[in-house]
């Protein structure tokens, strides 16, 4: 049998930092006994929350469940209990796999060999029963498994979410290093909007903070627009559940006033790329999207003002960081009266130069960026 059927028990990634708002989230979800740990919080679920989590969480990176954990100090034992899985009451011959592995502190100390070792093992598994084997993709396989090996011991889960999270689906376009959507979320989150006064971004970029600010507002489910999942794949899938479940929470869904979010972005190209992403979600086009510097903007009075300024790479060499942020300050102050603003510093160092006063920063991680999320409050 195999571990989470015993106990009902998954793990949920998360980044960094974020483990009080994914508790908090996971317990809203119907969750129980929800525990952090290293890069994730453990939690207890039945398969309606299971579901419910996967296709409604904002925050969460993946969903794992253990299938087997053991002792193991060697490639040698790891193929040995790998082999002793029935991975055929996983997914078929036809369907593809993919491994993801992460080692550390064990005496096995290559994560790449360790997932190939795994492979190995499945593909001699089947190769066993059938004759022949399914192929490795490492695009967008039909089910993922994740291996991870911390002080000699292992633990392989199947992927439930079938892939991250994070990837919603609407984002067809982007500009330079756009911002992960459960970032985003977390900002939208963070900020307390609520829907009671409008929501502004103007630096909206390829316009992620808009779209899960939407997203939120409407309630539609982070996995609104994904295909399949990786639940799909565990022998204990009840497709009926799902259905009622996918039912709930699409029943959830309400519209968009008009003006209630808006953006704009001094880039054409930054504009289009908003509007087409925007407009994959229903209410995307009461979205209020155009062209303009922030500079130019008359005023953001009485709002929620959330933005993710350029910096590093996306901005080009000749600009001046620091001068630009210094204006950027002197926007919120003079023109943003009544508002509450939250930025996100992928460069900490450039905190500084708004010149205004913070109400508080937050780590939050884009990636390798170790950034800041900012609120200012505008009198």
């Amino acid at each position: 049998m195999f571990s989470y059927l015993k106990n009902n028990r998954f793990f949920a990634q998360i980044m960094d930092g974020m483990e009080d708002l994914g508790i908090a989230e996971l317990t809203e979800l119907g969750a129980s006994d929800v525990q952090p740990t290293f890069r994730g919080l453990y939690f207890t679920a039945d398969k309606a929350t299971l579901y419910r989590i996967n296709y409604s969480s904002r925050l969460v990176t993946r969903v794992l469940a253990p299938l087997v954990t053991f002792d193991c100090h060697s490639t040698k034992y790891l193929y040995k209990m790998a082999r002793c899985i029935p991975w055929n009451d996983l997914f078929g011959l036809d369907e593809t796999f993919m491994i993801m592995s992460n080692v550390s502190h064990s005496k096995i100390r290559h994560s790449q060999y360790a997932a190939l070792i795994v492979k190995d093992a499945i593909a001699d598994s089947f190769s066993e029963w059938f004759t022949r084997r399914p192929n490795v993709e490492r695009i967008k396989p039909d089910v993922v498994f994740n291996l991870h090996i911390f002080n000699n011991k292992a633990t392989i889960y199947l992927d439930t979410s079938g892939g991250s999270l994070h990837r919603r689906g609407y984002r067809k376009e982007a500009v330079d290093a756009p911002m992960r959507e459960t970032l985003a979320a977390s900002i939208i989150r963070l900020s307390g909007w609520d829907g009671s006064i409008p929501l502004y971004d103007p630096m909206c970029g390829s316009g992620t903070l808009l779209c899960e600010a939407l997203m939120y507002y409407c309630r539609i489910p982070s996995g609104y627009l994904k295909e399949s999942f990786g639940f799909e794949h565990l022998p204990d899938y009840d497709r009926a559940v799902w259905n009622a479940v996918k039912k709930q929470e699409n029943n959830k869904i309400r519209e968009l006033p008009e003006g209630l979010i808006a953006g704009s972005d001094s880039s054409p190209q930054a504009v289009a790329a908003a509007r087409t992403n925007a407009n994959r979600l229903q209410g995307g086009s009461r979205v209020k999207l155009k062209k303009l510097r922030y500079q130019d903007i008359p005023g953001i009075e009485g709002a929620t003002i959330v933005c993710n300024p350029p910096y590093g790479i996306r901005m080009s060499k000749d600009q001046d960081l620091r001068l630009f942020f210094k204006e950027f300050g002197d926007f919120l102050k003079n023109r943003c009266r009544g508002s509450s603003a939250y930025v996100y510093f992928g460069e900490r160092s450039l905190i500084k130069s708004v010149g205004l006063h913070p109400s508080w920063k937050r780590p939050l991680k884009n990636g390798p960026l170790d950034g800041r999320l900012v609120k200012y409050e505008m009198y």
